[in-house]
């Protein structure tokens, strides 16, 4: 469950204890208008979202609580073989 920090609760935000060991992962039907809907109320992009190499379209987030989000539409699929070449050339200049 996420809500707002409750201190009398011991209910703090990654904010005040300085980080989260928790990503939440989403996927959803279109990461643009969710991204945007939540920059909006005060997220910040971490990455902003790109069609990536194994077939999502994907994007990361800050909330403004400090809990980040990695969010996705999925676009494509791919045999294992268009996988493993798309993820080749994605990383030859890493």
């Amino acid at each position: 469950m996420l809500a707002e920090e409750f201190p009398e609760m011991n209910s703090l935000s990654p904010k005040t204890i300085g980080g989260s060991p928790v990503g939440l992962f989403l996927y959803v039907d279109d990461v643009d208008r969710i991204v945007s809907q939540a920059v909006a109320e005060g997220a910040k992009v971490l990455m902003k979202v790109e069609d990536q190499f194994w077939g999502d379209r994907y994007g990361s987030i800050e909330d403004r609580f400090g809990h980040r989000w990695s969010i996705s539409t999925h676009i494509k699929d791919l045999s294992e073989e268009e996988l493993k070449k798309a993820a080749e050339e994605a990383f030859k200049n890493a």
